[in-house]
């Protein structure tokens, strides 16, 4: 009975996810309110129907449902669902949904046609994974991934307007406080872009890059907020994990793969934020280090247990 929820459940929130991830990237450039509305109650719908799997399988198993890739990549897709709701009341635009969904489409859908179905069945915990720290160390890693994987989703966005037309980027539905036009590092931005062109049209290039500095300024923001936040999940599953790792194998750290991608992962972003606070440095330096997160996170959640090397093997592929 049990199985055949969690079957339903998944499968409408995968569906659900393919229906919405086309109408988030048109609301990216365009503002339908209808078209808005729909995506908005399909990611809530994702979200619930997530959430009432994990609890089916919280139910079934007896332990929070990460203890293997298909639960994680499950837990990690329902991180994504429950960011949407949070970004879109802080922002009105449609750039957390262009980003956040099609994630969350990708991993839910890696997760449940791609792995075999043996993997995707509930089953007991192996021997070291029994421990009261799975739920703080993988739980707190997971968030961290879903956070800083939208982080440097959007430093992406970001780096490709440095590197893009200015004329690529009118149509993007920009909803900003003015406010945000006025930081001295978008003025700086705007004035190099003006000395830079030779389009015959000034006026028209005051309007586009007006845009694109206010594009500007609202990704860099989010960009630190999120990675800010996900840097202190990763570093709390970091610390949680060395404890865990004491108990079980006798040494905090033993520089196993997936350990060692941690800790790279962890300096990269580590960089990032020091360049950003402390050196209060913005445009492409910054931008290549969050982005450069994108590809390490994934390296260390799905390629390390891929290959099913070192200590952290277990449990994630059968």
């Amino acid at each position: 009975m049990y199985t055949y929820i969690d079957y339903i459940f998944v499968h409408i929130s995968l569906l659900m996810l393919f229906i919405v991830t086309l109408p988030n990237l048109i609301n990216l450039f365009h503002d339908i309110p209808r078209l808005n509305h729909f995506s908005k109650n399909g990611i809530i719908s994702v979200f619930f129907c997530s959430t009432g799997s994990l609890a089916i399988r919280y139910l079934q198993t007896k332990h929070f449902p990460i203890g293997n890739l298909y639960e994680s990549l499950m837990f990690l897709s329902w991180g994504f669902s429950l960011l949407y709701p949070i970004l879109n009341i802080e922002s009105q635009n449609g750039l957390s949904g262009a980003v956040l969904t099609p994630s969350a489409m990708l991993t839910h859908a890696f997760a449940t046609p791609s792995l075999p179905q043996k993997m995707q069945q509930p089953t007991m915990l192996v021997p070291a994974l029994q421990s009261q720290w799975l739920m703080t160390h993988v739980s707190t890693t997971s968030i961290s991934y879903a956070i800083l994987l939208c982080g440097s989703s959007l430093a992406i966005v970001l780096l490709s307007l440095f590197y893009g037309k200015v004329s690529s980027y009118s149509g993007v539905n920009l909803q900003y406080n003015s406010k945000y036009t006025k930081q001295n590092h978008s003025l700086i931005y705007f004035k190099n872009v003006l000395k830079q062109s030779n389009s015959k049209s000034f006026i028209y290039l005051l309007f586009f890059n007006s845009r694109k500095c206010q594009l500007i300024n609202y990704l860099d923001k989010w960009t630190y907020k999120a990675i800010s936040l996900g840097f202190s999940f990763l570093t709390v599953g970091i610390l949680s994990g060395a404890v865990w790792a004491n108990e079980t194998w006798g040494s905090y750290w033993s520089w196993d793969p997936k350990e060692t991608w941690a800790l790279v992962t962890w300096l990269v972003y580590a960089i990032y934020l020091h360049t950003r606070i402390h050196r209060k440095w913005i445009g492409e330096g910054p931008a290549v280090a969050a982005s450069m997160g994108f590809f390490l996170v994934w390296i260390r959640f799905l390629g390390v247990n891929l290959l099913g090397v070192g200590l952290h093997s277990y449990g994630w592929l059968v």
